[in-house]
Order: structure tokens, then C-alpha cells, then sequence
């Protein structure tokens, strides 16, 4: 093959990002040394591909031949090649200590590769203390160490930050490629890939999951089920629960297993045997394990709402085209039939303010609002607005539940 072909074919997956992949291969290729900058920014949407373009670029950066390209990625997506660090975190923000540890390993030559690459996934969760220890990792970077930050936006981060940076933005892939991505990488049969790709709106992680997990799928069914079956002020209270309930089970089941291998890991690396008690001088750092896992947790029961939150968008937002009579293509295209009736009954004003609704549940709950509250307040809001404009009693109980969110 080629050596412009096999170096092309090495981002493959990476599916509708073509002016990203092509700053990203001139920069990681020979011909490009000279434009390399020391730190780069990657941002985009949701679901776009931040951190698998960034962890490619790493693996680029560090091979010293294209074709030992595959083979260093499969190392840094395992976070076992000795050039790549990759600070992640499961946490609501990132700790001031995480990233003056990784600021310590920025100054190390690489052991392999051409360079040392610092990968930096969800930047935005820094609180303002944590990036002035990263700015001045910046200012002063060691000659053949790069930097590379996600972020959704440039304005997710300092204009400190950003000032000494490169940005590549990626854009949102369309379902079609998407579902390209899933069929002929994945091998997923031609319209399951379609349908996980329109119901994840893009989102590329979502869409592997909702096509691979019968389960995963079925919960977002149960999403729109609910969502469209809620009437009353008592619907809205039992919509929320439910939904609540579906977030707490998709939550603890990924934390559980994260959390019974991270303490088996722990307890391995401090010398104690399977089933034997923690000595005293160890419980520190058990018990700090545990608070990390604790604030996982909360983090994944909120990713969990957001999902839902997304999910509920897209169905107000069909039943908004439809009463607008926009002609556009629904995601929920399987509830078509429904999402008409909504749209008929509620009329386009109702319609918009349940997107609204939602959009100030996404708010609220990134301010750290009770995720349950946070349910109860966006479903109580769309009964409360067709009460308003029935003329019929009840709104003013509604406005209550909506009000207690606010705060």
C-alpha cells in the first residue's frame, strides 16, 4: 500500500472529520515538524470523536515509522505505551493533584517514540485553580513534548489556556456516516446501523452502544414511552421517578464493575492477599478510592439524566417539525404515528416550550440541581403549560414543583 494511502487509511474511523484528519496528519507527519505545535485543542460536540481523534493523533505523533502506527494506538488506547499519558477522570471536575502529577511527567524525554504526548480528555471539567497549574506547564513546554486537550468548546477553557493552544474543531457527523462507521468497522447489520445512528443523533459512542446493547436500546425506547404517556400532574411525578430509576440501574451497573476492578487492582498493588483485612496504615488509601468512586458515581447518574434529557430533545423536537409542518426527517421515526397525535394535540406553541423545558432541565442539572428535582420540574412544566392553556385548575400546585428546581 501506499505510504499516503496506509497513513490515510490509519484514520479511517474516524468518520466526518476530513479538515481535522488532514491538519492532524500534516502535523504528525514528517513534512509537518516544522508546524507542530507544543499544545493543541480539540473540540467539538458531543459524540463527535474528541478523545479517539486526540488518542490517534497521540499514537501518530509517537510512532516513528506509518507503519508502526497501528500497532502504538492499540498501546495508547490500552494506557500501556510509555510516551502517552492520558488524563481521564470519571469525577465531576479534575483535581488540581492529577494534573500537577502529570505536569511532573511532561519533563521526561520519550522512551520510544518521537514524542511524548499529554493527552487531556474532558479539559472543561478544570476548575480555574487546576488550569493556572496547566498554564504554566504551557508557557514553558519541553522541546519534544506535545500537549492535546478535548473540550466541547474554545470557551469551555481559560482564554489563558486557549491563547497557547492550536484549535482543531470538529463538526457533528451525519447519521449516514455514522451508520457507515458501524456497518463496515463494526459489522452491524445495515439498518440496525441506520437506526442506532438517527436515535443517537450522531453521537458515535451512543450509537455503537445502542447497536450493540439490546438493553441500552430498550431503555431509550422506555425514554419515549414514558415521556409520550405523560398527561396529568400525576403522570409527570410517575415519569420522572421512572426515568429516574432507569438512570440509577444504568449507573450502577457500569460503576459496580468499574469499582469491584479498581479495588481488586488497589489492593493487589498494596501486597494484600484476596479476602485479608486492610491494615490500618492502608485505610487511607482505600477509603480515598472510595470517595473518588463515590464522586464517579455521581457523575455517571448525572451523564445517565443527560442521556435521557438528549433522548426526550429529540422527541419534542420531532413533535415540534411535525406541528410546524416542516417536512423534515423525524429521529424517532418508529413513533411517528404518535409523535403526530402530540404534535396535533398540543399545537406548535406547546410543543416548543416541552423543548424549552428541556433545554432548562439540561441547565439546571449542570448546576448541580437534584437529578430527580430536576425530572419532576420539566415534566411538571409541559403539564403545567397545556393546563395554562386549557384554563383548567391544577397549575398553580404545578408551578410549585416547577419553582422548588429553580432554586
Amino acid at each position: 500500500m501506499p505510504d499516503s494511502l496506509e497513513r490515510m487509511d490509519y484514520w479511517a474511523e474516524i468518520a466526518g472529520q476530513p479538515a481535522a484528519v488532514r491538519a492532524l496528519e500534516h502535523a504528525a507527519s514528517p513534512g509537518g515538524a516544522q508546524e507542530l505545535s507544543h499544545a493543541w485543542l480539540i473540540t467539538g460536540p458531543p459524540g463527535s470523536g474528541r478523545s479517539n481523534i486526540a488518542l490517534r493523533f497521540a499514537a501518530a505523533l509517537v510512532a516513528r515509522d506509518p507503519g508502526d502506527r497501528e500497532a502504538v494506538f492499540a498501546q495508547v488506547r490500552a494506557r500501556t505505551h510509555p510516551d502517552v499519558v492520558v488524563l481521564a477522570t470519571q469525577k465531576v471536575v479534575i483535581g488540581i493533584d492529577d494534573v500537577r502529577d502529570i505536569v511532573t511527567t511532561a519533563y521526561y524525554a520519550p522512551a520510544e517514540g518521537r514524542h511524548r504526548v499529554i493527552v487531556i480528555e474532558d479539559a472543561d471539567r478544570m476548575p480555574e485553580r487546576t488550569s493556572n497549574v496547566l498554564l504554566k506547564a504551557l508557557e514553558e513546554p519541553p522541546e519534544r513534548t506535545v500537549w492535546v486537550l478535548c473540550a466541547p468548546s474554545e470557551a469551555d477553557l481559560l482564554p489563558t489556556i486557549r491563547s497557547r493552544t492550536r484549535s482543531v474543531r470538529l463538526v457533528t457527523p451525519s447519521p449516514e456516516q455514522i451508520a457507515g462507521l458501524l456497518h463496515e468497522r463494526d459489522g452491524v447489520d445495515a439498518a440496525a446501523a441506520e437506526r442506532a445512528a438517527r436515535l443517537a443523533q450522531s453521537h458515535i459512542g451512543m450509537a455503537r452502544r445502542l447497536a450493540a446493547d439490546p438493553e441500552a436500546m430498550a431503555r431509550r425506547e422506555r425514554t419515549i414511552e414514558v415521556a409520550l404517556g405523560v398527561v396529568t400532574l400525576s403522570d409527570a411525578m410517575a415519569a420522572a421517578n421512572e426515568l429516574l430509576k432507569v438512570a440509577e440501574s444504568d449507573a450502577s451497573a457500569l460503576t459496580e464493575q468499574l469499582d469491584a476492578a479498581e479495588r481488586e487492582q488497589a489492593l493487589r498493588g498494596l501486597g494484600i492477599a484476596p479476602g485479608a483485612a486492610v491494615p490500618p496504615q492502608l485505610r487511607a488509601q482505600i477509603r480515598a478510592l472510595e470517595e473518588d468512586q463515590k464522586r464517579r458515581a455521581t457523575r455517571s447518574l448525572r451523564d445517565g439524566i443527560d442521556r435521557i434529557l438528549t433522548d426526550l430533545l429529540s422527541l419534542y423536537r420531532d413533535a415540534a417539525l411535525e406541528a410546524l409542518g416542516a417536512g423534515l426527517e423525524l429521529v424517532n421515526r418508529e413513533q411517528a404515528a404518535r409523535i403526530a397525535e402530540l404534535a396535533e394535540g398540543w399545537g406548535a406553541e406547546r410543543v416548543l416550550g416541552a423543548v424549552a423545558a428541556v433545554e432548562q432541565a439540561r441547565d439546571r442539572l449542570s448546576r448541580g440541581v437534584t437529578p430527580g428535582l430536576v425530572l419532576e420540574a420539566m415534566f411538571a412544566g409541559t403539564v403545567m403549560a397545556g393546563a395554562a392553556a386549557a384554563g383548567t385548575a391544577g397549575a398553580d400546585g404545578t408551578a410549585r414543583t416547577v419553582a422548588r428546581a429553580g432554586r
